[in-house]
């Protein structure tokens, strides 16, 4: 019989951009579902290691510096979970960059600030599994999770070039899931507008239209993307090469 619903307990997974409102769920999820979580970081290790050093759960847990975009130091992260646990079996590639600019506005959407998103959504996420593939390989039903976003799917944004690092993104966790089978599974979670401490600082009104758009009556919580990333592992193990939405039905409006 194919296995339905596995066990956390014993696992170990990387998250990059742990730190982060959603990361930090994500990572909380993990160790309640008993995996050693490794918590990555770019430019903050206070916050990553006190994240750390409060997960609960049976795992043993750890920050290390993870930056997405130097790919010498992600190997070296990898070198720092071989050594210290020996195995990967979940790699969450939550970390990620924006800034608000409008659609219609072409000139603020500058080089650099375009670089600095392809090099972090899409450049970082393909370096992060290529620097952990060798330990997701080794044992049997390891998991890819790329945390996307439906601006991927709607074109709506914090910016034409965001949408357009998600929309690549869902196009490379398709080629990984196919590149990588049968082995190592790759999925999106997609959500919609997160009400993360981001969100609760930009303008009252905004926020409200927004969530006047959503057919659930909320905002997705981190915490929803985290049962998600949670479902992904241990349950959703015949799922891989697709995007899963979690938006409260966002597009419908």
């Amino acid at each position: 019989m194919p296995q339905v619903c596995a066990s956390l307990a014993d696992t170990v997974a990387v998250v990059t951009g742990g730190a982060g409102g959603i990361g930090a769920a994500i990572c909380r999820g993990l160790a309640d579902e008993g995996a050693s979580v490794v918590v990555g970081y770019h430019r903050s290790p206070a916050p990553a290691e006190a994240l750390a050093a409060a997960l609960g759960g049976r795992g043993r847990h750890c920050a290390v510096s993870a930056p997405v975009t130097d790919s010498a130091a992600l190997a070296r992260m990898a070198r720092t979970v071989a050594d210290t646990y020996g195995r990967c079996d979940v790699l969450v590639n939550c970390a990620g960059t924006t800034r608000f600019v409008p659609h219609h506005d072409l000139d603020a959407l500058d080089d650099t600030l375009i670089d600095d998103i392809l090099s972090t959504n899409v450049r970082g996420p393909f370096a992060a599994v290529r620097a952990l593939r060798p330990l997701l390989a080794q044992g049997a039903g390891a998991l890819v999770v790329n945390i996307s976003s439906i601006a991927a799917t709607t074109g709506m944004g914090s910016n034409v070039m965001y949408c357009a690092s998600k929309a690549a993104l869902d196009s490379l966790t398709k080629s990984l899931a196919r590149a990588l089978a049968p082995g190592i599974r790759v999925l999106s979670i997609a959500p919609g507008l997160v009400d993360t401490p981001f969100i609760a600082g930009l303008d009252p009104a905004w926020r409200d239209e927004q969530l006047a758009r959503s057919p659930l009556g909320r905002l997705a919580h981190p915490a929803d993307i985290a049962a998600a990333v949670v479902a992904a592992c241990a349950t959703l193990t015949f799922s891989t090469g697709t995007v899963i939405a979690v938006d409260g039905g966002r597009p419908l409006v």
